[in-house]
């Protein structure tokens, strides 16, 4: 598994000024949908692959579990 290191929330404010190019602002848009929707993948896949008493060790049942990795990427 690979271990991504959290931007501090100021990291990206740079990005929004208001005097950025239209195309290079749906760019970072689109930038930050892709990267939530790998994580969300990334996060289900390995839900999927918990043991019972791993799932109960984060407070969710196997049913729980199941739904969860069972929705696709792009749902919230």
């Amino acid at each position: 598994m690979t271990q991504t290191r959290a931007l501090a929330p100021n990291a990206l404010s740079i990005l929004s000024d208001a005097h950025m190019p239209v195309a290079a602002h749906w760019a970072v848009k689109f930038a930050v949908l892709a990267t939530a929707w790998a994580t969300r993948r990334r996060t289900r896949l390995a839900l999927a692959q918990l043991e019972p008493w791993q799932l109960a060790d984060v407070g969710l049942t196997p049913s729980e579990a199941d739904a969860e990795s069972g929705r696709v990427f792009w749902q919230p």
